[in-house]
């Protein structure tokens, strides 16, 4: 059952980092949606510095995968990292957000 802006909401997230530490596969399924949302997705490590972000302007299906590449590597050697989701309509405003602790593999020799 499809449901309006207001209760649109993002019911899983999931990340795996690549082996090479580089790059993480991210994969969100929403709510099914009347109206197409916008999703702000935002990758930092626990210092604040982002390592990665994009957007997403109305996604046309409610289950997303797509890759993250890192900027540069994380200035924090701990390899931990938080991805930020949050789902927006422009209209509206913020209606959810998600975070999930990621942490990268060692970096392959």
């Amino acid at each position: 059952m499809r449901v309006p802006p207001e209760d649109t909401r993002v019911i899983d997230m999931q990340a795996e980092p690549f082996p090479d530490g580089r790059r993480i596969r991210i994969v969100l399924v929403l709510t099914p949606f009347l109206q197409k949302p916008y999703i702000e997705l935002n990758l930092k490590d626990s210092t604040g510095v982002i390592a990665a972000t994009t957007s997403i302007v109305e996604p046309v299906t409610n289950k997303l995968e797509l890759t993250l590449h890192l900027r540069k590597p994380p200035t924090d050697t701990t390899g931990q990292l938080t991805l930020f989701a949050t789902l927006y309509y422009p209209d509206l405003g913020e209606v959810d957000q998600r975070l999930l602790g990621i942490i990268l593999p060692s970096p392959t020799q």
